[in-house]
C-alpha cells in the first residue's frame, strides 16, 4: 500500500531525481587548530601568519585596555575651557542654519 502511495507522490511532486534511495553524505572539515586553546594564536603568530585573530590586529587594541586614560597635566593644561550653553547653541544654530 505504501509503495502506491510514495508512487502517487511522486508523479504528483514532480522530482526527476533517479536516485532516490541514495542517501546524502556530509564529511567535517579539518580544523586548522592543533589544541582547542585560543592562546596558541598568541603563542606562535609566526604559524598562523600576520592577522590571526583579533589580538594581533592593531585597531583591536583599544579593546584591550585596563583602564580609562588620564591625560597627564600639561596635556590638561594645553586644552581649552569647556564651552557654555549658550555658546553650544549658537554654534549649533550657526552650523543647522
Amino acid at each position: 500500500m505504501s509503495g502506491i502511495i510514495n508512487k502517487v507522490k511522486d508523479a504528483v511532486s514532480g522530482d526527476k531525481h533517479e536516485n532516490k534511495n541514495e542517501e546524502q553524505s556530509f564529511s567535517i572539515q579539518p580544523h586548522p587548530a592543533k589544541t582547542n586553546d585560543p592562546a596558541d594564536l598568541q603563542r606562535n603568530p609566526d604559524q598562523f601568519g600576520p592577522g590571526s585573530g583579533l589580538s594581533s590586529q592593531p585597531e583591536m587594541a583599544a579593546h584591550h585596555a585596563k583602564g580609562p586614560h588620564v591625560p597627564s597635566e600639561s596635556i590638561k593644561a594645553s586644552l581649552p575651557d569647556p564651552a557654555t550653553r549658550e555658546e553650544l547653541g549658537a554654534r549649533s544654530r550657526e552650523l543647522n542654519a
